[in-house]
């Protein structure tokens, strides 16, 4: 297959339904698009759309090729996001990403960060997906932990960010808080799904707390920190979002063997752009006061 012109006609034609909407996408004439596929279809030897009154249907042939298609330029978009990450200027856009229990650390970073570049476009991505940066996918990550990373990037420590046991008052009314550290066992705890999750915490509580003990699970960090304001049990909360909580209660007070390593994580081949390098340097400033619970 030698000429990605047709399978991108092609691909436009899948994803649109017809010949007039992948001529207006591309900006050609429609004629120019049913030569492409006549000709793609040729090269190949099978038929891949059906021709009906209301437009053009992948066959199953053109699914396959479609997906193909989709990968390929996903991946042109995510090198050209790369390349336009090169410039000399801060400016364009700025692609973080991070689990969504960080946003309000963040938001007003990036909020800050753009009023004083107004010439960046920042894109704030969130969720439990690591997003690929050697694909291009994003400038920066903020990640939580000391999981693994692919050995183009390049990893920086943030912050140790402290976490502390709390309780609901709705919670203490009901059970009343621990006498000790040994009637922890006594008491019901919210805690992560995966019993051999990584953080810290979590594994001291699955050596100190017996697992059935552990009533409310979630693999959402922002769900436990919720439920533990609801009353639902014991949990580890980080002492920054405490502050936010007027209704949760210190139970056992930080312990280093508690804290939470905060990485940034880029791509070497934007690591050292003006626009990632400029970031980094405001995000490390401002990320001082979140050990203090900002």
């Amino acid at each position: 297959m030698k000429n990605w012109d047709e399978v991108r006609t092609a691909f436009q034609v899948a994803r649109l339904g017809t010949v007039s909407g992948a001529a207006e996408a591309l900006g050609v004439h429609h004629a120019t698009v049913i030569r492409h596929i006549d000709a793609l279809e040729g090269q190949l030897g099978v038929k891949l759309f059906q021709r009906h009154a209301r437009g053009y249907t992948a066959t199953e042939a053109g699914e396959d090729l479609m997906r193909v298609a989709q990968a390929t330029d996903d991946q042109f978009g995510q090198l050209e996001g790369r390349i336009k990450g090169r410039g000399a200027d801060v400016a364009g856009e700025l692609v973080v990403t991070s689990l969504a229990g960080f946003a309000p650390l963040l938001s007003p970073i990036l909020a800050d960060f753009q009023a004083e570049h107004p010439d960046v476009l920042v894109r704030f991505l969130t969720g439990d997906r690591v997003f690929r940066l050697e694909y291009g996918e994003a400038h920066v990550a903020i990640r939580a932990g000391a999981g693994d990373v692919q050995p183009d990037n390049v990893v920086q420590p943030l912050a140790q960010m402290p976490n502390a046991l709390f309780a609901s008052r709705s919670y203490i009314d009901r059970y009343g808080l621990p006498k000790d550290e040994a009637d922890l066992v006594n008491h019901r705890f919210v805690g992560h799904d995966n019993p051999d999750s990584r953080a810290p915490f979590d594994r001291w509580l699955k050596t100190h707390v017996p697992r059935e003990n552990v009533v409310f699970r979630s693999t959402s960090d922002r769900a436990m920190e919720e439920a533990v304001q609801a009353g639902a049990g014991l949990g580890f909360m980080p002492v920054w979002a405490a502050t936010y909580c007027k209704e949760v209660v210190e139970v056992l007070p930080t312990r280093p063997e508690w804290d939470a390593p905060v990485r940034i994580i880029t791509h070497v081949d934007l690591h050292r752009t003006i626009k990632v390098q400029t970031f980094l340097t405001f995000l490390k400033e401002r990320a001082g006061a979140w050990v203090a619970g900002i």
